[in-house]
């Protein structure tokens, strides 16, 4: 969590999405991210969140990816540090 964001990543969740993606809360808005390039698969942040939500990807990209693997298997994931 960072700025009020929560970021979250669930297991299996490779269904609905195919692609690697973090799901991201402010308030009452939800978004699907993909870690890849920061597309917005499903739902919406305000601007201003989206931005920092995105560059936080980019900065921990390599980190989600590894998450991403233990993520999809089941396995618990390490926790990333958020942006400051």
């Amino acid at each position: 969590m960072f700025y009020g964001i929560l970021i979250q990543m669930y297991f299996y969740d490779n269904k609905p999405h195919s692609c690697p993606h973090i799901h991201a809360e402010y308030g009452e808005y939800h978004a699907s991210i993909a870690i890849e390039d920061g597309t917005v698969l499903d739902g919406g942040l305000p601007s201003s969140k989206m931005k920092l939500v995105q560059a936080w990807i980019e900065i921990r990209k390599e980190d989600l990816r590894a998450d991403w693997k233990l993520a999809i298997a089941g396995e618990p994931v390490f926790k990333i540090e958020p942006l400051r």
